[in-house]
């Protein structure tokens, strides 16, 4: 068979924004039913979200029938889990807290096969070949791997050019809430200070010709950076819906319980 093509790849390539949903659940079933409301994209978190390699195997299968392409984010750069997460289908990878270009570098050596890199061969055992049956799986795999790398430090946007630069990086996606703690701001991302450190990072990534998304859960936030070229925005997140909903609905019949107040991040 062919190997199987990255959508979320293609999409980013093509330009302009594509909407995504965070999934924070860690099940298949709630990942499903997201993927059913037509988000451009989706996140399965394995960094904040209770997920193993297993769950997000079943999430990925999950959503594989739908058109929202799934982004896997590992829980750190650790080369052994990256090839996990590739050999059970990941295809666009993103890996938080990059301060360096040498860092950056890693992780592309991480996401390749010998000689370009050092992902170790799976072969036939492996999803992401459909078991052997992609022709040429090994030679062709970094044709539709998509590695997105998290700016969400000071010393990750001061380094930003130079990450943006780094060949096999596909994409940088700002993290604005961690940001923010790191700039001395927490839970602050439209500080000044903060925003100005964003639009760095956003100018410094589109220089390189690279894809630049972003967190905003508030619509003024995604409808700022959209027009600051920003070309995927994950503008909400499954478990936040969930609670705001609740609380929400519970508010219109008690007194006792206050209606949420929307948040820049989560």
């Amino acid at each position: 068979m062919e190997l199987p093509p990255n959508l979320f790849k293609a999409a980013v390539a093509r330009g302009g924004p594509q909407y995504g949903i965070w999934a924070g659940f860690g099940t298949g079933y709630a990942a499903e039913l997201c993927a059913t409301a037509g988000y451009d994209w989706m996140v399965i978190d394995g960094e904040h979200a209770p997920n193993t390699v297993p769950s997000i195997l079943a999430q990925l299968q999950a959503v594989a029938p739908y058109t929202t392409a799934p982004v896997v984010r590992a829980v750190n750069d650790d080369p052994a889990l990256i090839k996990q997460l590739l050999d059970v289908g990941a295809q666009s990878l993103m890996v938080p807290m990059v301060e360096t270009a040498e860092q950056a570098r890693a992780l592309v050596r991480a996401m390749r096969y010998s000689p370009h890199g050092m992902r170790g061969v799976g072969g036939a055992l492996v999803r992401a070949s459909r078991w052997g049956d992609v022709a040429d799986y090994m030679a062709r795999a970094h044709e539709e791997l998509c590695l997105i790398v998290q700016v969400e430090t000071q010393l990750g946007v001061e380094n930003v050019e130079a990450i943006a630069a780094v060949e096999g990086v596909d994409a940088v996606f700002v993290g604005p809430m961690d940001l923010s703690a790191a700039l001395g701001f927490p839970g602050e991302p439209n500080h000044p200070d903060v925003q100005r450190h964003i639009e760095h990072a956003i100018q410094a990534t589109l220089a390189a010709n690279k894809a630049c998304g972003i967190l905003a859960p508030l619509e003024d936030d995604a409808r700022r950076y959209a027009a600051l070229g920003c070309h995927f925005i994950a503008v909400a997140l499954d478990i936040i819906l969930l609670r705001q909903a609740a609380v929400d609905t519970l508010a219109r019949y008690r007194s006792d319980t206050l209606p949420t107040e929307p948040s820049a991040g989560y």
